[in-house]
């Protein structure tokens, strides 16, 4: 790098990813305490000298077993203030899956804005930049934060993936988004597959509702009938929204049905809902570790593409003063 390395931290919960993080970047993780207290308080400190330095703390706030997100979130504040307070010359958050991120308004009355209200505590710490991959409503990400946001995003992994798959192969392409609100995601991933096969690949979406929790709708808008379909999304968790998408697009007589979303959070019964369905392959990345599928499951129907190149160059951007905007070209 041209000026002094940045210093890399990964918290407990994210310190395989950022290991690879730091692999691509030729650099050590950095060294650091995290100590537990009997009646379940704990504190976070860096074990080296963070004076002056270009900081940069890799935490993706995911629950996972034994580690809820809200511990996950308490840790990662305790940790960004600690450094604040040892003299940090620039702090950057790296959270490559951003919790709290699809509350983002109000839907009923005397709603929470969580997504707000994340970006505040985050920004009480003292943090100078946040840096997240594929929020779930990009406006009101950016809207949220008053310090410097990154927004990175998955596509172009897709974008190689399916552009390798279905090079030189016959047939309709169809990219469906599970629902309205994803259209703009979806249309950037047509509109970038597309110039890369060199040929037309067609959109459609599904009505979709959802109240109490409860989600209904199942009109296919668009022609899918004898195509090749791709559904784009951001988050698979319980797997409802898949699995209507991908009921329904198989009703309306798709011939191959394929599915990509970037974090793979699959709580509750998701595994049992997807290995039910006509779904020839899921792809994923690693910004959630798929620890809650079965490994015949991840075997056989899933194809997890590695993130941490993409998070790590943009580190190297930020650190050096380059510019991001190559990296969400697909």
């Amino acid at each position: 790098m041209s000026h002094e390395d940045p210093l890399l931290f990964a918290l407990n919960g994210s310190r395989p990813f950022g290991e690879r993080v730091a692999q691509y970047l030729g650099l050590e993780v950095a060294i650091h305490e995290e100590r537990e207290f009997e009646d379940g308080e704990h504190k976070a400190r860096p074990l080296v000298s963070v004076r002056g330095r270009d900081l940069f703390v890799i935490a993706s706030l995911y629950g996972e077993r034994g580690l809820s997100v809200n511990d996950k979130l308490i840790r990662l504040l305790f940790f960004l203030g600690a450094v604040r307070d040892a003299g940090a010359a620039c702090i950057t958050a790296v959270i490559p899956y951003l919790c709290y991120a699809r509350k983002d308004r109000r839907t009923k009355p005397r709603d929470p804005i969580n997504t707000r209200y994340t970006a505040t505590l985050l920004e009480a710490v003292g943090v100078d930049r946040v840096v997240t991959l594929d929020v779930h409503n990009l406006a009101a990400y950016q809207n949220a934060f008053r310090c410097r946001t990154e927004h990175l995003e998955a596509r172009p992994l897709f974008v190689d993936y399916f552009a390798s798959l279905l090079q030189g192969k016959k047939g309709r392409i169809m990219v469906v988004s599970p629902d309205i609100g994803g259209i703009k995601r979806a249309d950037a991933f047509r509109e970038s597959l597309a110039a890369r096969l060199g040929r037309e690949v067609e959109s459609a979406f599904l009505e979709k509702r959802r109240s109490a929790g409860v989600v209904s709708g199942e009109a296919v808008v668009g022609e899918v009938e004898g195509s090749t379909v791709i559904i784009i999304d951001d988050i698979i968790a319980g797997g409802t929204t898949l699995e209507r998408t991908v009921t329904a697009c198989a009703q309306q007589g798709a011939a191959r049905i394929f599915a990509a979303a970037t974090h793979g959070l699959f709580t509750g019964e998701a595994e049992q809902k997807l290995s039910r369905l006509p779904l020839e392959q899921l792809i994923i990345t690693n910004s959630v570790e798929p620890f809650r599928l079965g490994e015949a499951f991840l075997d056989d129907r899933v194809s997890i593409l590695d993130c941490t190149p993409l998070i790590a160059e943009s580190i190297r951007r930020l650190h050096t003063g380059g510019s991001l905007v190559a990296l969400l070209e697909g």
